[in-house]
């Protein structure tokens, strides 16, 4: 089967490109791993820029849309220590430029604002392949395939178009993230509540810290962030909720109670993420055809700008592709154009783990934060 513009991915990005495709009348059809939108929970608050995600979302016409998500008063942030004392609160004054909302809720507005039938759910890319010309072959698991003129990686960290195009591989940092929730907070965990507060608390040492995060009908989402290596997080047992907890929180003896609580509390599993990036300023050469955008192109560590980022490719690559029409080469050589520089200075100007987890802190935090 030929499609059109071939999609890899139905994240944040992959959506965005699809509207803005749709909104100049340029179809485009979006393949996805996952069996159905409901396949999984899809991450917790994202903080949308107004230097970023939110240029992308007004080129994608859902600003209204996405004001009717926006959670009050999330941007609010306190930093504490490991005996629970609040060393910084910054308030949330509706001023910020970075207002929250849930990532689900965020794909789900962007799902709905495509034509039926644009997301093809359950087609895991087993294979892709250059047949010339500028065209591609994609391979699924259930051993379909599609040819397309336009392909689109979109896929993550873990692209299966990448390759086309660049030999780089995600790198693990020496971080992982340790994921877990507590539901209703205010009324089932008062006291956790009261600690995390109106939005963000961070609770940082060097190698370590545990990060909660309000989100909406107040349920509290809790990051643990260790700096070890790869095969102590393989020593850690996750098929063993109660086990793999103990172990996480043998790392913070000595913490607050009320700190420890929002890991030893939680009602969902612990789940590791491990975190990856691409050589920094990875780059590739004019391949013709195919392109990528998102974690796919510049995987870094979270900071704050990956979802906003992937957001902003799909935008851009939209209006390029809306730009040239029947010129796919010149709409794709003039978007990498743009394209490297900015993910680049994105990696390298935003605060990231390596601070947030490095000596000095979190008193190195407090500094940037005033200075900012």
């Amino acid at each position: 089967m030929t499609t059109p513009v071939t999609i890899i991915g139905a994240g944040l990005g992959g959506l965005v490109l699809s509207r803005v495709l749709h909104v100049h009348g340029i179809p485009s059809v979006v393949y996805e791993a996952e069996s159905s939108p409901s396949a999984r929970t899809q991450g917790g608050l994202l903080d949308i820029r107004d230097y970023n995600g939110q240029p992308a979302l007004e080129t994608a016409g859902l600003t209204q849309e996405f004001r009717e998500l926006i959670l009050e008063g999330r941007q609010a942030m306190r930093l504490l220590d490991r005996d629970g004392t609040v060393l910084l609160e910054v308030p949330d004054d509706g001023t910020g430029g970075s207002p929250e909302v849930q990532r689900g809720e965020l794909r789900r507005m962007l799902l709905d604002a495509l034509p039926a039938g644009t997301v093809h759910w359950g087609h895991k890319v087993t294979g892709v392949r250059a047949l010339g010309d500028g065209r591609h072959e994609v391979t699924f698991a259930d051993g379909t395939t599609v040819t397309t003129g336009l392909l689109v990686g979109a896929d993550g960290a873990w692209s299966r178009v990448r390759p086309l195009l660049s030999a780089a591989k995600p790198e693990f940092t020496g971080i992982g993230f340790v994921e877990t929730h507590l539901f209703d907070g205010d009324h089932r965990h008062p006291t956790s509540a009261k600690t995390v507060g109106g939005g963000a608390m961070m609770v940082l040492e060097p190698g370590k810290g545990i990060l909660a995060h309000r989100e909406r009908d107040g349920n509290l989402h809790t990051w643990v962030m260790l700096a070890r290596s790869r095969e102590w997080f393989a020593s850690v047992d996750f098929t063993d909720p109660a086990t793999a907890t103990a172990r996480i929180v043998a790392e913070f003896d000595g913490w607050a109670p009320q700190l420890t609580t929002l890991v030893t509390a939680g009602e969902t599993a612990p789940v590791l993420r491990t975190i990856h990036t691409l050589p920094g300023g990875h780059r590739w050469d004019r391949t013709p055809g195919v392109t990528l955008l998102g974690d796919a192109a510049h995987l870094t560590v979270p900071n704050g700008e990956g979802a906003n980022l992937a957001m902003y490719d799909g935008a851009e690559l939209g209006l390029a592709l809306a730009a040239h029409p029947g010129d796919v080469e010149t709409a794709l050589a003039e978007y990498e154009q743009a394209l490297f520089p900015r993910s680049a200075a994105a990696a390298a100007e935003a605060p990231d783990l390596y601070v947030m987890l490095g000596e000095g802190t979190p008193h190195t935090l407090i500094n940037a934060v005033g200075a900012g």
